[in-house]
């Protein structure tokens, strides 16, 4: 279980962190006239890239290691539902549902980690850190929405909800934040 390897789960996380803020960082790229959307992003990027040095600080206050990314098998099963050809709008909403995905989920295994973890400093960091996902996830979703235009938004959500139920049917219990 992901609670009793702890390290092995702190080091999936801070790398988890990373990416986020690489991908917010690549949807700004992708879209640096939408002001309100590269604002949103910077901050969720600059947050995500705090969050990687709480956890990094966090490992090597135990006498751990980082250690080596590792791939993130539901993360890389996701982005295959992401749209690679539509029109931009339709391309940037699937990108956006795709990170408000990823948010979610991490927003939901912080939930479990903060009420179940023995470690009391690291229940705390967690349900901090169940907060900040979950005001990423709704920021990803409220881009969408604004920028969306024809896409129905919603109803690629819910198609982007049964998608993901087949993907997590395939995992267990891995020390991994997706896992």
């Amino acid at each position: 279980m992901a609670k009793e390897d702890l390290h092995s789960l702190m080091v999936d996380h801070a790398w988890c962190e990373h990416k986020a803020a690489s991908n917010a960082m690549s949807i700004i790229v992708r879209n640096p006239g939408l002001t309100d959307l590269v604002e949103d992003l910077t901050r969720i990027a600059q947050e995500e890239m705090s969050h990687f040095g709480m956890v990094v600080q966090r490992i090597r206050g135990r006498g751990w290691e980082l250690g080596p990314e590792r791939k993130d098998g539901y993360v890389n099963e996701l982005l295959e539902f992401v749209r690679k050809d539509g029109s931009p709008q339709e391309r940037l909403v699937d990108r956006l549902l795709f990170s408000a995905m990823i948010e979610a989920r991490s927003c939901e295994r912080f939930k479990m980690l903060s009420e179940t973890v023995e470690d009391q400093e690291m229940a705390t960091f967690y349900r901090e850190l169940m907060e900040s996902e979950a005001g990423h996830y709704a920021t990803f979703i409220g881009l969408a929405r604004k920028y969306g235009g024809r896409v129905d938004v919603d109803a690629r959500w819910k198609a982007y909800l049964a998608f993901e139920a087949e993907v997590v049917a395939r995992y267990g219990k891995s020390p991994e934040m997706h896992g």
